[in-house]
């Protein structure tokens, strides 16, 4: 009996441990828009599919719902972060957040998950308003899909923003030395996380000109180059993790792969004409690029030449990335136009129903989809020279946000 009550009341602290032990100390709000972060990705892919597969979708639809409960989470705990440093907060608190309209103390990522989800709830009514007068969207980056681009995208940062603060700082807290290690290694993996969605959120923007048959253009590699160049830079220089750019597009590849996996396992059909390709189920979005192999060298030169002139890096990822990048992924684009690829994995045999699924080049590369001879050497090297560009900025901005504290 006396042992029993001995356990007992040692084992009454534990609640509180295992809380401890749980959050680690960190904030709700950052938990709350790195998954507010992935409600966005997963409702604008399962959009993207629904158009693909059903047509014209209401405004409450599932995919848009999960799209605003996205917003709504990043809104409503960002908003309780400000209220609750500004009226409740400590000195210390307030030091380490931004001052705005002479009252109010945020964090700089809080900041922009408000104005990002302001910005998504705004664009809804639009959306609705725009598909009623003009009928389907022939393109990704409509008016109202474009303000609702930018809210998600403001949103992603500020997730990125969030964590990147804590992660910069060390804060004083009551948890013994193991937890701060565990404490720092997952603020260190969600900023990878979030840096994963904003990557894949990129690619979806850009994926009218990064689709397969887009994969045998210098277009493809000289707006892929630009883009991911500098986004994969800036997350290598500021994440204190060896391959950070590396991990980035593993998260990338994952989403990704695993929605094209998911939402083909769902019955539907279309609900607007023409109907050209009748079909039964979701059609999946596009394939990853392998984008993991050209960040290897981002995260290699990093390594390597840490501490060197910022432009030769630059240089040298440029053009290691185009080189890898190119090498990868125009025989990939013939792999995915191959029957080996139409299957569920890759998903290739997914299409718009109301294309017409007899389409010669359907699985195939038009002459006016390849960039041969000459012109193909002049567009590598205009993607080197862009990307040479973008990884220098890539890198400055990397460095500026090894600096956010706030």
């Amino acid at each position: 009996m006396e042992t029993t009550l001995a356990s007992k009341t040692v084992a009454a602290p534990l609640p509180q441990a295992s809380a401890a032990s749980l959050l680690l100390n960190i904030p709700w709000f950052i938990y709350a828009t790195v998954f507010a972060s992935l409600c966005i990705v997963v409702g604008l892919i399962w959009d993207i599919s629904w158009h693909m597969s059903i047509g014209r979708d209401g405004l409450l639809s599932p995919p848009h719902l999960a799209m605003y409960l996205g917003a709504i989470i990043a809104g409503t705990f960002s908003g309780y972060q400000v209220l609750q440093t500004t009226f409740a907060g400590k000195e210390v608190q307030k030091k380490q957040s931004v001052r705005f309209w002479g009252i109010f103390y945020s964090s700089l990522g809080a900041l922009f998950c408000i104005w990002g989800a302001l910005a998504m709830l705004t664009s809804a009514p639009f959306d609705d308003w725009w598909h009623d007068t003009y009928g389907l969207d022939v393109t990704i980056l409509s008016p109202p899909h474009t303000v609702l681009a930018l809210g998600m995208m403001t949103i992603q940062f500020g997730a990125i923003i969030s964590v990147l603060a804590l992660q910069n700082r060390t804060d004083a807290t009551d948890l013994p030395v193991d937890l701060q290690q565990r404490r720092q290694r997952r603020l260190q993996v969600f900023y990878i996380i979030a840096a994963g969605f904003f990557l894949t959120m990129l690619f979806i923007i850009a994926s009218e000109f990064q689709g397969r048959h887009d994969m045998h253009r210098s277009s493809f590699y000289i707006i892929g180059g630009g883009l991911y160049t500098f986004l994969l830079s800036a997350i290598a220089r500021s994440s204190p993790l060896k391959w950070a750019a590396t991990a980035t597009t593993a998260v990338y590849m994952t989403v990704l792969m695993l929605m094209n996996w998911i939402l083909p396992l769902f019955s539907a059909k279309p609900m607007l004409g023409p109907i050209l390709n009748h079909i039964d189920h979701f059609q999946a979005f596009d394939f990853p690029l392998l984008l993991i192999f050209p960040a290897l060298t981002i995260d290699g030169v990093l390594n390597r030449f840490r501490g060197k002139n910022d432009w030769l890096q630059a240089l040298v990822i440029a053009v290691l990335f185009i080189g890898v990048f190119a090498a990868v992924q125009w025989p990939f684009g013939d792999f995915l136009m191959s029957p080996y690829a139409r299957n569920g994995f890759f998903g290739t045999e997914t299409w718009y129903f109301s294309n017409n699924p007899d389409w010669e080049y359907r699985y195939a590369f038009a002459p006016w989809m390849e960039t041969t001879g000459w012109n193909l050497v002049v567009g590598l090297l205009t993607a080197v020279g862009v990307s040479v560009l973008t990884t220098r900025l890539g890198l400055y901005w990397g460095r500026w946000m090894q600096q956010v504290r706030r």
